[in-house]
C-alpha cells in the first residue's frame, strides 16, 4: 500500500474506532475501497490489509449492511468485488434512520408508557414532578427527531425551528414559577 493510501486507511480506522458504529477493520476496508478507481475483490482487500479472508468477509458484510460498501460484478471475473459508497447524503440518511431515530423513538415510547402508568396510578405520589420531567424529555427528543428527519431529507433545521417544534408538540414546556426550583449560588 502506498503512503497516501496508508495514511487515509489508518485515519479511517481511527475514526471507525470512535464511531460506535464500525469496527476498526471496517474503517480500514472502507478507507482502502474509497480511494480506489476500481472495485476490489476480497483477495485484493485481504492482501492490501494483511488480514484473513474470513475476517475481511465478515467485516464487509457489516459495511454492506450500513450501505458504506456495495458489491459489484466485474466482467470476466467470477469473484465478488466491492466498492465504497460515495454518496454520503444517502449513507447518512440510512445511518440516521437506523441508528439514531430508532433510539429516539424508543425513548419517546418509554415516556408514553410511563405517562399512561402515571395516569392510571391512583396514589399519584410523584405525579407532578414525573409529568413535568416526561414533558421536558418528550419535547427535547421530539425536537431532535425533527432535526434528524430534516437532515435525512436534506432540509435545513435551525435551533429556533427545533424549539418551535418542541413547543408545538409538547403540552407542557414552561415550568410554572411555583414549581421552579430556586437557583443555588455557587460558593467560590
Amino acid at each position: 500500500m502506498d503512503r497516501v493510501s496508508g495514511i487515509f486507511v489508518e485515519g479511517m480506522r481511527t475514526a471507525a474506532a470512535t464511531s460506535g458504529i464500525l469496527t476498526q477493520l471496517q474503517g480500514r476496508i472502507f478507507g482502502l475501497l474509497y480511494l480506489q478507481d476500481r472495485p476490489l475483490s476480497l483477495d485484493d482487500i485481504t492482501d492490501e490489509l494483511q488480514q484473513s479472508k474470513s475476517n475481511v468477509s465478515v467485516q464487509i458484510r457489516g459495511l454492506l449492511d450500513w450501505q458504506l460498501v456495495r458489491q459489484t460484478r466485474v466482467t470476466g471475473s467470477r469473484r465478488d468485488h466491492y466498492e465504497a459508497a460515495t454518496d454520503f447524503w444517502r449513507v447518512m440518511q440510512a445511518i440516521v434512520e437506523r441508528r439514531f431515530r430508532w433510539n429516539l423513538r424508543l425513548v419517546l415510547a418509554t415516556a408514553d408508557e410511563t405517562e399512561r402508568a402515571l395516569t392510571s396510578d391512583t396514589r399519584q405520589v410523584r405525579g407532578d414532578i414525573v409529568q413535568e420531567r416526561l414533558s421536558t424529555l418528550r419535547a427535547y427528543f421530539l425536537s431532535v427527531d425533527a432535526l434528524l428527519g430534516a437532515l435525512s431529507q436534506g432540509e435545513p433545521m435551525t435551533s429556533t425551528r427545533m424549539h418551535e417544534v418542541a413547543t408545538h408538540m409538547s403540552p407542557v414546556l414552561d415550568v410554572p414559577k411555583s414549581r421552579a426550583r430556586p437557583q443555588r449560588r455557587r460558593s467560590r
